[in-house]
């Protein structure tokens, strides 16, 4: 499964991966497309101006582990790294999350364990 965590834009009616600078916008495929010029083996950039893109948001996808919410970084091997966004050091630290900062709080979680996964776009 994949997990979106960045902006997203919506051009021409499709949906790209996407990064706002001021009054234009890149778009990113990962294969060749027509007016998208390529920048590693598997990423490719279009930038448009903003007043064409149709939607700009920044999308996070949250979910629930023991009990908790938490936003979704990744996932590798069956495992879902997580961020709790509680804001209560003493919640993370009862749940045994590891300080990767300060108020910051992450973990490997076992992806069966995970709850009620849900984008949010703001």
């Amino acid at each position: 499964m994949s997990f979106r965590h960045g902006y997203f834009a919506r051009w021409r009616g499709t949906e790209y991966e996407a990064s706002p600078d001021g009054a234009q916008v890149r778009l990113y495929v990962s294969a060749p497309a027509e007016g998208f010029t390529q920048v590693t083996a598997d990423r490719h950039v279009r930038v448009v101006p903003a007043a064409e893109v149709e939607r700009l948001a920044y999308v996070s996808t949250f979910c629930t582990w023991r009990g908790e919410r938490f936003v979704v970084l990744g996932e590798h091997d069956g495992w879902t790294r997580v961020e709790y966004v509680g804001g209560k050091a003493p919640v993370a630290e009862r749940l045994g999350l590891e300080r990767f900062d300060r108020g910051v709080y992450q973990a490997w979680a076992p992806r069966a364990e995970i709850e009620n996964l849900r984008e949010e776009a703001v």
